[in-house]
């Protein structure tokens, strides 16, 4: 049933109560649910339980709601990159019941009176209005899985070093079936159980390499810490390069996310830019193109902290020579002295799209351009705003967005 107009105008007159209270909401409701639920603990980050970044984001995510509730279209991008998610974590329609009971109980636990049946009511129709939604875009995801609906069994079957901090993990279905193709750019869930932890740990990787292998490619970064520390950003990823070895079993899910390359077949450019690891749904894109022997012309533009560190290095050089329409441009901000200037890179420092031609370099020339970005968040939205600054429509720039990010501002 929708809101009432009576009940829209309550809910945004909760607003500046969200901006005041929100974040201590979403802590509430997180401590209630994971306590008197704690098989929701092998759905939920660990990490970002740890360091706050889930309770903020949803405080955020439920401040955008209340801006919006008479506009949702302008949300939909955002409900979209969720629902991905969800459905990469086999979220299902009752755990939507659990979430609303208590994300409601700490609306009241927090806000006492001032959270009056009536406000409850307004919130509760509100909560079911955007759950309804979101469990009818989860379901159409599952019906397109040929069936896949459930976590399985992968076998690393080969780990490969790909720089000082990045590692690819080749994986194969442990039944021994074929795998469901994917859309080059799109990731997966792995879900491993942690020594010390009593629940399962799950993380979206994005998958490096171009779709109809008879594996799946994630190439994960190792972030630095302490391998023991259960808070620590790197507690999958380090346990991921440290103790899985050949042979084992992880459990994945099937392919999601809507950040991909929708037409290989395409003749416009194509402009790929990266940071670090953010390369990986790139990679998968350039391989699914030159591997189709797509003549579009193609710029892989990457900025890497040194050549140690870069990823593919190689793959892209070799790449670049075997395909007349590949271009490649490197920014290294710490080149060494056996760094070839034109050759191992082109530009010294951080990346800057203001030292490459606008024509024949970015595409800009060429109103069909498409272009890609991965990478750190200040990284994105820096790279937005330049290719914006210099006359791209918004519709033709595509960022991933991974952890706790993607609510749109308001």
């Amino acid at each position: 049933m929708p809101l009432t107009s009576d009940q829209v105008k309550i809910v945004k007159a909760t607003i500046p109560v969200l901006e005041t209270h929100g974040a201590t909401v979403t802590a509430h409701f997180y401590s209630n649910l994971l306590r008197d639920n704690p098989e929701l603990k092998n759905i939920f980050n660990t990490t970002n339980q740890s360091n706050g970044h889930q309770s903020k984001a949803l405080a955020g995510a439920v401040y955008a709601y209340a801006a919006h509730i008479d506009d949702l279209g302008a949300l939909s991008p955002a409900v979209k990159r969720i629902c991905h998610k969800h459905a990469s974590l086999y979220i299902r329609p009752g755990q939507y019941e659990i979430v609303g009971k208590y994300l409601l109980g700490a609306f009241q636990e927090v806000l006492g009176n001032a959270f009056t049946p009536e406000v409850r009511d307004a919130w509760a129709a509100a909560y079911w209005q955007l759950a309804n939604i979101m469990i009818d875009a989860e379901d159409a995801l599952y019906r397109d899985t040929d069936g896949w609906t459930e976590w399985r069994n992968f076998r690393l079957y080969k780990k490969t070093p790909e720089s000082e901090e990045i590692t690819s993990f080749y994986l194969t279905a442990a039944d021994g079936t074929p795998l469901p193709s994917y859309k080059p750019g799109q990731y997966i869930s792995v879900r491993i159980k942690v020594p010390g932890l009593d629940h399962y740990q799950c993380r979206q990787y994005s998958l490096s390499d171009s779709p109809g292998n008879e594996y799946y490619r994630i190439s994960v970064k190792k972030d630095r810490g302490p391998d023991a520390a259960t808070a620590h950003p790197g507690l999958i990823s380090n346990h991921l390069h440290n103790s899985v070895q050949v042979g084992d079993i992880i459990q994945v899910s099937c392919p999601q996310g809507d950040f991909y390359l929708e037409d290989t077949k395409s003749k416009s450019p194509v402009v790929f830019i990266s940071a670090g690891v953010g390369l990986t749904p790139l990679m998968s894109m350039l391989n699914t193109l030159t591997g189709t022997h797509a003549d579009r012309p193609i710029h892989w533009i990457h900025a890497t902290h040194s050549r140690f560190t870069q990823a593919f290095r190689a793959d892209i050089q070799i790449v670049a020579k075997s395909h007349k329409n590949v271009r490649v441009t490197v920014f290294n901000k710490l080149p060494s002295d056996d760094d070839v200037l034109g050759s191992d890179y082109h530009y010294p420092g951080r990346l800057d799209l203001s030292k490459l031609y606008r024509t024949s370099d970015l595409f800009l020339n060429n109103n069909s351009t498409e272009y890609f970005v991965c990478g750190p968040t200040t990284f994105m939205t820096d790279t937005e705003k330049v290719l914006l600054e210099f006359g791209v429509d918004a519709s033709r720039i595509r960022a991933e967005i991974f952890g706790t990010g993607g609510v749109p501002p308001v």
